[in-house]
């Protein structure tokens, strides 16, 4: 039963031996995106701080690079990878559309924090 598992990550394009090599690869693989973003997080490029979509375009990258481990993770190691095509669904994409909401109100909120500190009054009473 331990073979039942798909020894492969990046749909297929790095194969593994043993669960143990793949555990070894989803780190590395993880550890990457994370030093990509503690990079950008340090350096902050001058070129990615133009505003895209009412954002800086570092801010998305950081969104998308988040969300890409979110589901990295939940794809090897909660096995994900290994259900049922309506399983997967229901828990991924019940997540992503959870975190993208998150993300609206977030945005919302700061956006009107922002503003009221910035500008010295109330934009919009509740």
């Amino acid at each position: 039963m331990a073979d039942a598992h798909k020894l492969e990550i990046l749909r297929g394009l790095v194969k593994f031996k043993s669960n143990t090599q793949k555990i070894w690869g989803v780190l590395v693989l993880l550890s990457i995106i994370t030093v990509v973003e503690v990079g950008f997080g340090i350096y902050k490029p001058e070129s990615l701080m133009t505003k895209f979509i009412g954002m800086k375009i570092l801010n998305w990258i950081f969104i998308i690079l988040t969300i890409v481990k979110a589901y990295y993770i939940t794809w090897d190691f909660m096995h994900m990878r290994d259900e049922t095509k309506a399983l997967r669904r229901m828990v991924v994409w019940t997540a992503v559309f959870l975190i993208c909401y998150l993300i609206y109100i977030l945005l919302q909120e700061g956006g009107y924090i922002e503003s009221v500190y910035s500008s010295g009054y109330v934009k919009r009473d509740f």
